[in-house]
């Protein structure tokens, strides 16, 4: 057998990943994972529901579905998020359809996502998450990057950093940690991360054939080889 006989199997029985980001407001995980999305194909940005108001240039289905509390309240009672929580007075939750449906097809997804979120996803699909948390260098740059981007009043800047303080709490609940002190440096980081996580065995479904194809070509048709063990559940 040669090696275009395997056609590439990786290409079609993967399953996908999904990489929960978190960080307090201002830490740079906006600009990290937008730029980790737009440089592989096969991440995509998990697209949450929100009741708050859009902001100037956000989009409907872009940054956020806009949802009145009726809407969303129906949808908690359907069961159609994966995970949901109540920040600053407002709904925030993950669509579960999307989602899976990604999964299933092979493909990853990132969730820029709080604690909350992060742990229920987390919670109910152990195997497939990946937590990774982002820091910043210091308390002063993360006041200075709210403030500079001149788009909130005195009050929700303060709301913010109570915010970011009990997200930082719960850093040790995550896989990996990122501080931004470079941010080109802070983006190889989560790149090798994310890289590395999608090598695991066990979320590559195609291995067990491929290396029991490999094993019978090197001992001959006419020999039996060993059997692959079955893949365990990916190791954190």
């Amino acid at each position: 057998m040669t090696a275009d006989d395997h056609s590439k199997p990786w290409e079609t029985t993967r399953r996908g990943l999904l990489l929960l980001v978190s960080s307090p407001a201002g830490a740079g995980k906006t600009s990290l994972t937008r730029s980790l999305v737009a440089d592989h194909s096969d991440l995509t940005l998990s697209i949450s529901a929100t009741t708050r108001e859009p902001r100037p240039g956000e989009a409907e289905g872009r940054e956020y579905f806009f949802k009145s509390r009726a809407e969303f309240e129906a949808m908690i009672a359907a069961g159609e998020f994966l995970e949901w929580a109540t920040v600053n007075g407002n709904y925030y939750g993950t669509p579960k359809q999307p989602v899976m449906a990604a999964l299933e097809a092979g493909h990853d997804v990132l969730f820029d996502i709080d604690w909350q979120g992060a742990a229920q996803i987390a919670e109910k699909a152990p195997e497939d998450s990946v937590r990774l948390f982002i820091l910043p260098p210091a308390w002063d740059d993360l006041e200075r990057r709210l403030r500079a981007r001149a788009q909130d009043t005195e009050e929700t800047i303060k709301a913010r950093l109570e915010l970011g303080r009990e997200e930082i709490l719960h850093w040790t609940n995550y896989d990996y940690v990122i501080v931004n002190k470079n941010f080109d440096r802070a983006y190889a980081d989560l790149g090798h991360i994310y890289r590395a996580e999608r090598m695991k065995p066990g979320r590559n479904s195609w291995l067990p054939g491929f290396v029991e194809d490999l094993l019978r070509d090197a001992a001959g048709e006419a020999a039996e080889p060993p059997k692959t063990p079955l893949l365990r559940p990916v190791q954190k």
